[in-house]
């Protein structure tokens, strides 16, 4: 059987509002294994909400969510490798200690693989959190959950508050640190950093898909990159 068929994720008809406020409307979509996709979508456009569904941290009000067939629960949160947008470690914290907490935690989770890389940024193991840079903070969380054997790794701005060399070395991580049979969710709104690694795109525009679909075929489609089909779809 070809795993980059199967269906990893599938979000069927699935609505949420915050005080009478929606948030997602309707959304539907499948996603297979092997892809790099990136979310796409204005500030407000849901990209967060649709998030924080698949890791279960929300529920929808309406629809069905499946990870690999499962609803979210505690099994599919072990499938999936989360990175939210703010600093999730202790400040505290000393890198060595982040990653004996990850290997404790995650029974997933390749300690050899994460010291290699710190190794490779000459990140040091004895600093602590609050003594790093904020790229380096942003590294060494990206490289903790990309060290989990995951099936779906979901990172939301991953590139946000790092430099250009970082930022190259960080997509190089992704891409060289995920399996043929798991996928990688990219939300983000940096589109020309990341467009030359993703497969597939979901563009979101208030709480609503209005364009998904292969980025080979949407560029050929469109006679444009998908940096400039994102100014003129969601264009003030």
């Amino acid at each position: 059987m070809n795993n980059t068929n199967l269906t990893l994720l599938e979000f069927q008809q699935v609505s949420k509002s915050y005080g009478g406020v929606v948030a997602l409307n309707n959304v539907n979509f499948k996603l297979s294994a092997g892809k790099i996709i990136g979310l796409l979508g204005p500030n407000g456009s849901g990209k967060t909400t649709l998030i924080k569904l698949l890791n279960g941290l929300l529920q929808p009000e309406y629809g069905q969510i499946l990870i690999n067939g499962r609803t979210p629960s505690p099994e599919t949160k072990a499938m999936v490798s989360y990175l939210p947008d703010t600093t999730y470690l202790d400040e505290n914290m000393k890198v060595i200690e982040a990653v004996e907490l990850f290997k404790d935690f995650y029974a997933d989770f390749d300690q050899a693989r994460a010291l290699h890389l710190l190794e490779d940024l000459q990140i040091n193991l004895a600093s602590r959190m609050k003594h790093l840079s904020k790229g380096n903070k942003e590294k060494v969380q990206l490289i903790l959950v990309m060290s989990r054997q995951a099936q779906l790794y979901v990172l939301d701005e991953p590139i946000g508050g790092v430099d250009p060399a970082a930022r190259d070395y960080i997509l190089k991580t992704i891409v060289s640190n995920y399996s043929p049979t798991a996928s990688v969710i990219i939300s983000t709104h940096l589109i020309s950093d990341i467009e030359s690694i993703l497969d597939e795109v979901i563009f979101l525009q208030n709480g609503s898909i209005v364009r998904q679909g292969n980025v080979d075929d949407l560029r050929i489609d469109s006679g444009q990159s998908i940096d400039e089909l994102f100014r003129s779809d969601f264009k003030a």
